[in-house]
């Protein structure tokens, strides 16, 4: 039996409850599903369920309740220790049930996992996503989801719920490449709004004035509307945090690698994640990149 087709409603689990993870889990229940949540800091549970959802005590307890979880997680190795380690979520849950991996990581990793799920009658989809702290609030992200077409097509109502556009980009381990390349793609925008700024003030024009002017032409972009702005009003509040997108760096120049892919521009902007985060900075806002190449460029930094 697929997991939406009991004769109940489906019990949907979530495990991360960080940034992304609350707000997602916050718009499955808006979406209407019962939602049974778990957190490693307890402390993170209470608003949800406050929201309408239920507190497990133990991710073995939340695997036996749900025939659909999600996992927001920070790693790899999380991802492994939630779902294989002692009391994890693989021995706990149902055959027929779905693991749903909304984490950035590994595509080789995801497929290890998704192999060792099957062995148990459990499938596995990869679904990374993007949008940020505010797609995950207001159930508008983008959702890059690698897996069988049958059980995507399962899920599909789970992941509306989370984003507005979830794209079924090919088997399990796909999400993950096409998370990698959005990551490459973006901060390579950032790292030319930034170096574009930098020129601007150190020949006396104002960032702000510069972001108008391109938002109208060719240079317009969500980077540019969103990422940019934090940059000249000196936001670098955590929507994701620059050691996060340092990680996802790695983990696209490792794919690259592996294919033997010329990424010279990645190479570059991991380099400069990795200067933001030695200098203390890595729990900052990504967009913080910006910064850095302000200090290199011999620009003070604004008020």
């Amino acid at each position: 039996m697929s997991a939406t087709q009991s004769s109940s409603p489906v019990r949907v689990g979530f495990i991360g409850l960080g940034v992304m993870g609350r707000g997602m889990a916050g718009s499955l229940l808006r979406a209407g599903h019962a939602v049974t949540v778990f957190n490693r800091n307890a402390q993170a549970m209470p608003p949800l369920v406050e929201q309408g959802a239920q507190a497990a005590d133990s991710i073995a307890a939340l695997g036996a309740s749900c025939r659909v979880v999600f996992l927001c997680l920070s790693d790899t190795a999380a991802v492994e220790a939630v779902l294989f380690g002692e009391g994890g979520l693989a021995q706990a849950l149902a055959a027929g049930s779905t693991v749903i991996d909304t984490s950035t990581i590994s595509a080789p990793a995801t497929r290890g996992f998704a192999a060792r799920l099957a062995e148990r009658g459990v499938a596995m989809l990869d679904s990374p996503v993007s949008g940020g702290q505010q797609g995950a609030a207001t159930g508008s992200l983008s959702c890059m989801v690698g897996g069988d077409a049958a059980v995507f097509a399962a899920c599909l109502p789970y992941l509306q719920a989370i984003g507005s556009k979830v794209a079924h980009v090919g088997g399990i381990g796909a999400g993950q490449v096409v998370k990698a390349c959005n990551q490459v793609a973006v901060t390579g925008v950032m790292l030319g709004v930034a170096e574009a700024f930098a020129l601007a003030r150190r020949h006396d024009v104002a960032p702000a004035v510069v972001r108008e002017a391109l938002l109208g032409g060719a240079a317009r972009s969500m980077v540019l509307e969103k990422n940019a702005l934090r940059l000249i009003e000196r936001d670098f509040q955590p929507g994701f945090k620059a050691e996060l997108m340092r990680k996802d760096l790695r983990l696209a120049l490792q794919a690259g690698q592996d294919r033997g892919v010329f990424m010279p521009g990645a190479a570059l902007i991991a380099q400069l994640l990795e200067g933001v985060c030695s200098a203390g900075e890595g729990g900052l806002d990504w967009s913080a990149l910006g910064k850095l190449v302000e200090t290199l460029s011999g620009v003070e930094e604004q008020a």
